[in-house]
């Protein structure tokens, strides 16, 4: 039995294929070499990969072990930016893993339409990320507020003035909340004016952002090559007090080319 499998990266139009030689200097997963599998006028980007590693028990096993996903998933990304400095690329989602070259020609030989479709749509264009936040605002007090009346002046008890002004600081959470909301919805539609094409993702969780603020738009677009310093401008632009615009790329078009790889009947077969 065979003790190796064939690890997919992406695929490319053979006519504008990758720079071999760029990619000779790149490692992939397990510090794999990268070679190209032309099939059908596509080139997929694969290494050879060990079974006692990304087989399908060792990989349910390391797929728990987040320090392998982490080093994983920079390698794989390391291989797919490479790729796509010289290509049009469909980034493949991490861990798709073939029994052998011989599967992964025959699915470009049975994806060919829908892959040639998808790298036509992202030929010349690059992916930017886009997040903004903002921070949890404290409600300004009105002008000519008057101050709090004290429970005893109010004739309300600890309790009842407790909830009160909790209820009026929730009141004012929701409403810095909209107003902010509004704000990232106006930045979002001026950057789809510049884009071709528009993904938002869930917001992040502060423990994967890292940031404590909210995050009110995590905003994938896909810009054409002639047009980016015009995006950035308009991220320039778009900045104001109390909003925090990030902005992160060029990378390739990952939220763009969502086919899926390695189905059952890609599987079958060798």
């Amino acid at each position: 039995m065979a003790d190796s499998a064939t690890y997919l990266y992406a695929i490319t139009r053979e006519k504008d294929r990758a720079d071999p030689e760029r990619l000779a200097g790149v490692a992939g997963v397990a510090g794999a070499p990268v070679r190209a599998v032309p099939q059908a006028g596509l080139v997929a980007y694969v290494s050879t990969v060990p079974l006692a590693e990304f087989g399908e028990e060792p990989l349910r096993r390391s797929l728990e072990d987040l320090d392998w996903v982490g080093e994983t998933a920079r390698a794989h990304h390391r291989v797919v930016e490479t790729v796509a400095m010289d290509a049009a690329t469909a980034p493949v989602r991490l861990v798709t893993v073939y029994s052998g070259d011989a599967q992964v020609r025959a699915m470009l030989e049975r994806r060919h339409e829908d892959l040639a479709t998808v790298l036509a749509q992202v030929a010349g264009r690059r992916e930017w990320g886009v997040k903004v936040y903002a921070h949890p605002a404290r409600p300004a007090s009105p002008v000519g507020a008057r101050a709090p009346e004290s429970p005893e002046a109010s004739g309300a008890g600890p309790g009842t003035a407790y909830l009160r002004r909790r209820k009026a600081s929730l009141r004012g959470r929701d409403e810095a909340w909209r107003e902010a909301a509004e704000r990232a919805e106006h930045i979002h539609e001026a950057l789809a004016d510049v884009a071709v094409a528009t993904r938002r993702h869930r917001a992040q969780d502060p423990r994967l952002s890292g940031r404590d603020e909210w995050m009110l738009l995590n905003g994938a677009y896909l810009v054409d090559e002639d047009r980016r310093g015009e995006f950035a401008a308009a991220v320039e632009g778009l900045r104001e007090p109390g909003i925090d615009v990030e902005i992160t790329g060029p990378w390739a078009p990952y939220s763009f080319t969502a086919l899926e790889f390695a189905a059952p009947e890609d599987r079958d077969g060798g």
